[in-house]
């Protein structure tokens, strides 16, 4: 092979490579500006916010008077505030019975072990309340669960 040829091939390697690398960067570029895209979606609305939409909505569709706007507003506010403390009590009521669930499977496990293993078995608890701590979101109003 004399050197021309293989200055050639070189060349159409380099050629090649440098297509194949502007080909995959574009390819995972368009893919990661993509998922930052979708996983933004629509911004939260508050509360206020999303009755207001939802009031403006019924009021174009259903040529609301302002009266019936007025009286809309005032009953989507309460219907609001009414499913609110359904799920409140739902929430509160599913935490007291994990709670009691909890402590009666520590009770079951502790039965099990040997005089040696409690003390273990404390500090394993102490430290898993202490991770769900770490990964649950704060409760407004609410202490932690505790530990037996």
């Amino acid at each position: 092979m004399n050197e021309n040829t293989a200055k050639r091939k070189a060349a159409v390697w380099i050629a090649v490579v440098f297509i194949l690398g502007l080909a995959l960067g574009g390819v995972f570029g368009y893919f990661y500006g993509h998922r930052a895209v979708v996983i933004a979606g629509p911004p939260i609305l508050s509360e206020p916010e999303r009755r207001a939409r939802r009031l403006d909505q019924m009021t174009r569709e259903l040529s609301l008077t302002d009266a019936q706007r007025s009286q809309m507003d005032a009953l989507l506010l309460q219907i609001h505030k009414d499913f609110q403390a359904v799920r409140d009590k739902n929430t509160s009521q599913l935490e007291s019975e994990m709670m009691d669930a909890r402590h009666k499977s520590r009770e079951q496990i502790r039965a099990i072990l040997t005089p040696d293993q409690l003390p273990k078995f404390e500090e394993f608890l102490k430290r898993l309340d202490e991770e769900r701590k770490r990964n649950t979101p704060p409760q407004a109003g609410g202490a932690p669960p505790p530990s037996r």
